[in-house]
């Protein structure tokens, strides 16, 4: 005879897996393509919003990959990820890249840059070498150490979105512009200017 655990719930009978991804859905996360090359030179990418900046210095971000990432081995094989930081008006690269079972490369234009895929309309890239692979849970986080401005692609309550700047506390709005979106352009702290078409 054996038994199997049941999920957890809450007081409202819900489990507490459904409440942890409803309540981290409120939370307003980038949305990126993470890409690397297979041990056979393939293209591979998919798409992440658990990334973050972790250190200045030296610069660092944390990527967290599914286990069943196809990504996954790759990054374990070579030990490289890129990054793409996708702007406004990039949902759609975000959707591609989200679709399993299809060539995600097939239809959008994309670049190797310095041994990496490179979505070429991403606004910022980031070239990473994994340092540490941290277990944790379904997931693995990955540790690891050019560009024209645009809004950023933005994902909260399972809708994209994109940022809008406050006025600064100094700063009057007329009645007359109160209506009207501020948009807010994404300035990369550490960001590299693409030198391969200049």
């Amino acid at each position: 005879m054996s038994a199997t655990a049941q999920p957890r719930r809450s007081e409202a009978g819900h489990t507490l897996a459904a409440d942890f991804k409803d309540a981290m859905a409120a939370l307003c996360s980038p949305v990126t393509v993470v890409t690397a090359l297979r041990e056979d030179g393939s293209p591979c990418g998919v798409t992440v919003s658990a990334f973050a900046s972790l250190s200045l210095d030296p610069p660092m971000v944390t990527v967290a990959l599914d286990r069943r990432s196809s990504l996954l081995p790759a990054v374990n094989a070579t030990g490289r990820l890129g990054v793409c930081l996708l702007g406004a008006e990039d949902h759609q690269l975000a959707l591609t890249f989200a679709t399993s079972g299809a060539d995600r490369f097939a239809a959008v234009p994309w670049h190797h840059e310095n041994g990496l895929p490179r979505l070429s309309e991403a606004p910022v890239w980031l070239e990473c070498e994994a340092t540490t692979l941290v277990e944790g849970g379904d997931h693995v986080l990955v540790l690891a150490a050019g560009s024209r401005e645009a809004p950023p692609l933005a994902y909260q309550n399972r809708r994209f979105g994109t940022h809008r700047a406050l006025p600064a506390p100094d700063e009057r709005i007329e009645p007359a512009t109160t209506s009207t979106a501020r948009r807010g352009t994404l300035r990369g702290a550490h960001t590299r200017r693409d030198t391969a078409h200049t």
